[in-house]
């Protein structure tokens, strides 16, 4: 397992989030606070409070998570 956090700032940074996060075969869960959500559910992220950073834990060896991470990271607007 490896963790990263991200800052979904945008609906769309939601959106292209849940896109990545379903084409993985692995788990993938977002902790907010004392919350963790299936990062593959789009209602669930909004459920969290998007004004801070998320933490990612990805539930894969290090390589897929490492992939994983660089997708998100390219995908999601700084």
């Amino acid at each position: 397992m490896k963790a990263f956090e991200v800052l979904l700032t945008s609906i769309n940074d939601v959106k292209q989030f849940v896109n990545s996060a379903c084409t993985q075969s692995f788990d993938i869960d977002l902790i907010s606070g004392r919350y963790i959500i299936d990062a593959k559910s789009i209602m669930g992220i909004f459920s969290l409070d998007l004004a801070k950073p998320i933490r990612v834990e990805v539930h894969a060896d290090d390589a897929e998570a490492d992939a994983f991470a660089a997708l998100v990271q390219s995908n999601i607007a700084k």
